[in-house]
């Protein structure tokens, strides 16, 4: 199984789906740089709503930050929300972990109008979320809280893979992993790997991006690193999920990824 985030050996994806008894191979391409916190930092106290839509930005959080006593926080799914817990911040509101546009219902019934609501992103961050609160009458400021980057990929060696035809399956855990992916093997290397290999998103936002490049993803049903790796391991089970089309109908329920309808 090919793990594209950037990651130690044996943690993340890469634990999970070694304790499922699967083999990795890493082809990191993106690697997260944290951000400047400093002016977020001063201000932290006057905002009502904190909106963390990645694991990624709790990670950059300075560890001199406690948790603001004035506001909710919120986050965009239950692995968010558990890196939340760990550093011992309360979590008000967690989304279903769809995609940040997720987090709009439930912040809607939260009650955000007329609120001051701070939310960290990526750099490549999309701006549904800030857009989408916008709307539902928030004041929101936006803050980098850190960088996605290319990261070095030995790309004669991927090469040397693909030649073989010899992958399980490729995994995605973010769009820019798909972006960065094609761009370091180029375009025609990028698509005669995923015409013979499956692609796995750990989300829906993740799945658009593949398919925006011609690519049919398998999609995690929980849209964590346990999840995707769960779906990998149905995958190598020859499972439902090992059909790049699976069978949408209800006997397929019990895989632990789905196929995006046509």
């Amino acid at each position: 199984m090919v793990v594209t985030r950037a990651e130690s050996p044996g943690s993340g994806l890469s634990g999970e789906l070694e304790q499922l008894g699967l083999p990795v191979l890493h082809w990191p391409v993106v690697a997260v740089e944290p951000a400047d916190w400093s002016e977020a930092q001063r201000a932290i106290d006057s905002f009502e709503w904190i909106v963390f839509t990645s694991a990624h930005a709790v990670e950059t959080l300075p560890d001199t930050l406690a948790r603001p006593a004035r506001a909710r926080i919120a986050a965009v799914g239950p692995a968010t929300a558990e890196a939340l817990r760990a550093r011992g911040w309360r979590v008000d509101v967690i989304g279903p972990g769809t995609g940040a546009e997720g987090l709009l219902g439930p912040l809607a019934d939260a009650g955000v109008r007329g609120h001051r609501v701070l939310h960290p992103s990526s750099s490549r961050a999309l701006p549904a979320l800030a857009d989408g609160l916008a709307r539902l009458g928030a004041e929101v400021v936006r803050v980098v809280a850190y960088r996605t980057v290319p990261s070095a990929l030995d790309v004669p060696a991927c090469r040397s893979w693909i030649a073989r035809r010899a992958l399980g399956a490729v995994t995605f855990a973010s769009p820019s992993a798909v972006i960065e992916l094609e761009r370091a093997l180029g375009q025609p290397d990028f698509e005669r790997l995923l015409a013979a290999t499956p692609a796995l998103a750990i989300g829906p936002t993740t799945a658009h991006e593949l398919e925006s490049h011609a690519v049919r993803p398998i999609v995690a049903a929980d849209p964590t690193l346990r999840g995707l790796a769960l779906a990998c391991h149905a995958l190598a089970r020859g499972g439902p999920c090992a059909a790049r089309h699976p069978n949408p109908e209800p006997e397929a329920a019990p895989c632990a990824g789905k196929s995006l309808p046509s």
